[in-house]
Parts: C-alpha cells; sequence; structure tokens
C-alpha cells in the first residue's frame, strides 16, 4: 500500500492513502489541502476524538462535499461531523479496525495486510499517554497490536522516535536502534519498545516490578516524568 505522510502541527502526522483517497487523523486542514493539490479525498479515517487529529475535519468537508468522515462509535458525540461509526472487528475498504482503548476510551487502529496506523496507541519505541483508560486496558490493547505479523508497517499519529528511544535506553531497552522517520516494523517494535515488553523478566527486574501489567505500569510513570 502506499501511505504519504503529512506533516502536520508541531510534531502529528496525517497519513493520505491515495489508492482509497483516505486521509487518517487530519489535525490542520492547510497542510492536508497543500499535499493533495488537485487530488480530492473521498474519506476521513479518525483513530480517536483527540483535537490534535481531528481539528481539520470542518474545514475539508466544507472543501470537498459529500466527504465521508468515520470514526469510533464510542466518539460519536465527540467528533464533529462524522457521517460513519466504526467498531472493534468491523472492515472499511479493506481495513480492519481493531478497539484498542487505553490513551483513549473509543481509539481504533485501522490494520490493513502489511500496514497499521495507530493513532496515539502505539508510537514508534513508545505508546500514549493513559488520558482514559487503565494499565490494564492499554497492555490488552497493545496485546492485539502485539499479535500482529512482525513485517507489518506502523504509521503512528506523532513523531516522538528520538524522545521515546531516549527513555528506553534509560532503562536499558532499544539497543542499536536509530531514531527515523515512520513507518517502523511491528518487528522492531517487539524488540524495542518497552511498552510492549511487560512480560520480558529481564525489564521486570530493571523495573523492580512484577511481572505483566505492573511491568508496563511502572515504565509508563517513568515515561511520564522523563
Amino acid at each position: 500500500m502506499i501511505v504519504e505522510a503529512i506533516p502536520c502541527l508541531r510534531d502529528n502526522y496525517a497519513w493520505w492513502l491515495p489508492e482509497l483517497g483516505v486521509v487518517i487523523d487530519p489535525s490542520d486542514a492547510a497542510p492536508v489541502r497543500a499535499h493533495l493539490g488537485a487530488r480530492r479525498p473521498r474519506a476521513v479515517w479518525c483513530t480517536h476524538h483527540h483535537w490534535d487529529h481531528v481539528g481539520g475535519i470542518p474545514e475539508l468537508a466544507a472543501a470537498f462535499p459529500g466527504l465521508e468522515v468515520v470514526g469510533p462509535a464510542h466518539d460519536h458525540d465527540r467528533i464533529a461531523g462524522l457521517t460513519r461509526t466504526v467498531a472493534d472487528g468491523d472492515t472499511i475498504d479493506g481495513a480492519r479496525v481493531l478497539a484498542i482503548p487505553g490513551h483513549t476510551l473509543g481509539a481504533v487502529a485501522y490494520v490493513f495486510d502489511g500496514d497499521v496506523f495507530t493513532g496515539d496507541t502505539l508510537f514508534l519505541a513508545g505508546c500514549g499517554r493513559l488520558f482514559e483508560g487503565t494499565p490494564a486496558m492499554m497492555v490488552a490493547s497493545l496485546a492485539k497490536l502485539r499479535a500482529l505479523p512482525d513485517a507489518t508497517r506502523v504509521w503512528p499519529g506523532h513523531e516522538y522516535t528520538a524522545s521515546n528511544l531516549a527513555f528506553a535506553r534509560s532503562i536499558g531497552v532499544a539497543g542499536g536502534r536509530h531514531a527515523a522517520p515512520p513507518p517502523g516494523t511491528l518487528g522492531e517494535e517487539k524488540a524495542t519498545n518497552p511498552f510492549l515488553r511487560w512480560d520480558d523478566p529481564v525489564i521486570a527486574a530493571r523495573l523492580g516490578t512484577s511481572l505483566g501489567v505492573d511491568t508496563f505500569a511502572e515504565a509508563r510513570r517513568r515515561k511520564d516524568t522523563f
């Protein structure tokens, strides 16, 4: 699949899927419209309701009459202009929808054969803050993503890779991995992302926690103040 990055705001990404005519997470309409030029989007897909993922929708909807706006059913009253809602297990234009609550309660990922758009749940070498969910909820969501094939390309909602790797190295993870723009692969994430290694006894020992959710929660607590 062809995926084109559209940098937005300070560190956000919107993603353009030209084969489908879909924009994912348009935080700001201006860079999206500049990137598209004469191309016309058919739909917008949202991973969650936060303003820095949906802020460009009203302008895009006004500029492109008939634009389909897709988002999580849980967020039906939190994303202005939704025309279609999706929930866990749904399919849309060849993508499977995964409910991945934790960062927000309604967060979803869009999974294709070989690509996953994770919003603010999974970043390269990191994960999102727990604004609405619990550590256990986030671990369950990350487990769904971790179960995807290693070759799956990960397209996150923000460019936080350098700071995430610095944190990972501070707790003895990440090895020789270097910061690079998305995508990364899920195989790389499984090896070097501390938030996907809650069941690794080595990481648990380094953090001084019991294995499992406690390991994840302590890693997330430390990252919040890193």
